[in-house]
């Protein structure tokens, strides 16, 4: 639970950082799912596995509900 906490530090203390919409969508979407994807992790036994995988999602996804909000996926 405390590495989840730090993450979850660590990870908005990156999203203060971002200058543009779709880095914040991004990192925000990294953030959240390594938050989920860590829990989800810690309960197989891979904290950081879960951590990792979840990152990636989420940033794609971030990155891609940003682009969708632009117009340029439809």
């Amino acid at each position: 639970m405390r590495a989840l906490l730090i993450a979850l530090i660590l990870g908005l203390l990156v999203t203060a950082g971002c200058a543009t919409a779709t880095g914040r969508s991004t990192t925000r979407g990294a953030v959240g799912g390594a938050a989920v994807g860590g829990a989800i992790g810690s309960l197989s036994g891979d904290f950081g596995k879960g951590a990792a995988i979840g990152a990636g999602a989420g940033a794609v996804g971030g990155f891609l509900r940003d682009q969708h909000r632009k117009g340029n996926i439809y």
